[in-house]
């Protein structure tokens, strides 16, 4: 399922439920195996769930790959790497950090489904 973050202080922040799922746990989100249709991370909680995600990033251990043009025979397609969690949390982390300046709520639903 594709989920839409939203907030008054950003861009809406697209992604799908099982990818936002690891985030919004870090983000101290008491989800287990799934996550609700609709929610919302309250100006209160912004602080809690950035320092989450921050230290989240910090303990992914997983290598960045590392894109090396002078090497393009051995170069994986960008389609068949992994995307790291550091990667995956950035735009919501960005979204958090603006609400957190605009003292404003963050809320995400189920994003459009007529794509």
């Amino acid at each position: 399922m594709l989920i839409v973050f939203y907030s008054k202080a950003a861009a809406e922040v697209l992604m799908f439920a099982k990818h936002a799922l690891p985030i919004l746990r870090a983000a101290g989100k008491p989800y287990t195996d799934t996550m609700p249709e609709r929610g919302v991370i309250t100006r209160d909680q912004l602080g809690a769930a950035i320092a989450g995600i921050e230290h989240a990033i910090a303990a992914d251990t997983k290598p960045e790959v590392v894109d090396d043009a002078d090497d393009v025979a051995s170069e994986i397609h960008p389609i068949a790497q992994a995307v790291s969690f550091r990667r995956r949390a950035f735009p919501l982390l960005a979204m958090l950090r603006l609400s957190r300046e605009q003292n404003v709520d963050v809320l995400w639903e189920p994003g459009p489904t007529d794509w």
